[in-house]
Formats: structure tokens, sequence, C-alpha cells
């Protein structure tokens, strides 16, 4: 990534509260230090991640959760309120997501891998491959004006690496403490996989990100594919 090419804003969106923390939140922190504004975006509630707290409970309390972890890295944050497992395309949700991208005004989108193992990763993935090109259709009307051009699109990893196969890596070994302290901000979902799944979320992080590591040559790294769809591929790296 060189200065004439360094993207001025990025936007991560994710189907839940603290997948971008899980995938890429170490990236989005190298960003960040390079002064490029992040902006993030929770797509559901998450209020299915529970069995003993109340989902409107839950949906209140990851809400806080994940806006906390994005204020550790100043990015802006936007909930976009959909129903945990609920997620499906349709025009209503289409605009919301364009209207998303119109508002961030991103250089660079990142999201989830269109073959992941949830439904609502699996939609937001589209939702978000769909709503990028049409954000720049000036005829598709929306709240906020279009925004032009079909910027880059990026897969972050799956939440065990399973069925990824990484076409870039990020170096994160100097914001890996970042990763960890934003992960952190999702105590809900941390105490509930330990105690009902026996999942240690932050060990399943760190083993991700240092095997990922060992891949590229580094302590930790991020594993990214890049969308290889024309007008989409750039000849110059815009991943930090």
């Amino acid at each position: 990534m060189t200065d004439d090419h360094t993207p001025k804003r990025i936007l991560a969106v994710g189907a839940h509260p603290d997948d971008i923390e899980i995938s890429c939140a170490g990236t989005l922190a190298k960003y960040a230090q390079h002064g490029v504004q992040v902006s993030i975006a929770v797509a559901t509630d998450g209020s299915a991640g529970h069995m003993i707290i109340p989902a409107k409970e839950l949906a209140e309390i990851r809400h806080r959760e994940a806006e906390k972890a994005a204020e550790i890295i100043g990015a802006d944050f936007y909930w976009m309120g959909y129903v945990d497992e609920y997620l499906f395309e349709d025009i209503e949700t289409r605009l919301h997501f364009v209207e998303l991208i119109r508002k961030a005004k991103p250089d660079v989108i990142i999201t989830h891998n269109p073959e992941d193992y949830h439904p609502d990763h699996r939609a937001v993935s589209r939702l978000m491959f769909d709503a990028s090109f049409v954000s720049s259709l000036k005829n598709v009307t929306t709240e906020s004006p279009f925004h032009p051009g079909v910027q880059p699109l990026y897969y972050f990893d799956t939440i065990t690496g399973t069925s990824f196969q990484p076409t870039e890596y990020v170096d994160v070994t100097e914001t890996i403490e970042i990763k960890k302290e934003m992960l952190a901000c999702h105590d809900s979902q941390i105490r509930w996989l330990r105690d009902h799944d026996n999942v240690d979320l932050h060990d399943m992080m760190e083993i991700l990100t240092r095997a990922r590591g060992y891949q590229s040559g580094v302590a930790f790294a991020e594993g990214f594919r890049a969308e290889p769809v024309w007008p989409r591929l750039k000849t110059y790296r815009v991943l930090p």
C-alpha cells in the first residue's frame, strides 16, 4: 500500500457483534493507525446468541459491546438491527445496505466469505457484493447520494480458517493487543461460549491469527481473499 493508493475510508461489515473483532480487527486497527477512517457495521442484533439471556436484553447488551469495541480504534459505528438468524435479501434490505455504503463512502469494503458456515454470514456477503455495485448507480435512490465507483471487495477469514485460502495477508503483530482488547468487549459471548460450548473465543482467535502469521512469515497475521471480478481488481495493494 503506497501513499498514492492508500484508501481514505474503509468499511467492514459483520453479520453479528464480534464477527469483525474475531476476523479483521487487527487490520482495521492498522488502517486506523495509518490515518484511514474506519467504519464498522453490524447487520444483526445478535439476539439469538444465548440460552439464558432473553433476546431483547441480549440485543441491547451486544449493541453496547460492539459499539465499545469500535470506539477503541475511533471507528464510525453502524448498527443495522436485523433480527439474528432472520437476514434475507429483498428490495428493502438491499437498499438499506446501499444506504450504509453511501453513508460510509468507503474506498475498500471488507466482509464475510460468501461460503462461510453461517446463513447470516453468507447473506451479508451477498448483500455487500450486490449493494456495493448498486450504490454507484445514480438512478437507484436512497436518502444519501450515490457513491461513485465499484470498490475493491475483500472477504475476511472464516472463524476457524475452515475452507478459506487467503490470497493476501496483513501483518497484525503490532496491533494484536488492540485486536484482543476489542474482542474482550464482547463479554456476553466470551462467557457464554466458554460455559456452554467449552470454546475459548480468545484462544480460538489467537490460534488462527498465529497460524496465518506462520503462513506469511510473521508472528500474527489476518488472511483475506479479494473478490476477483471486474471492475474491483486493482494493480496495487489496498490492504495495509
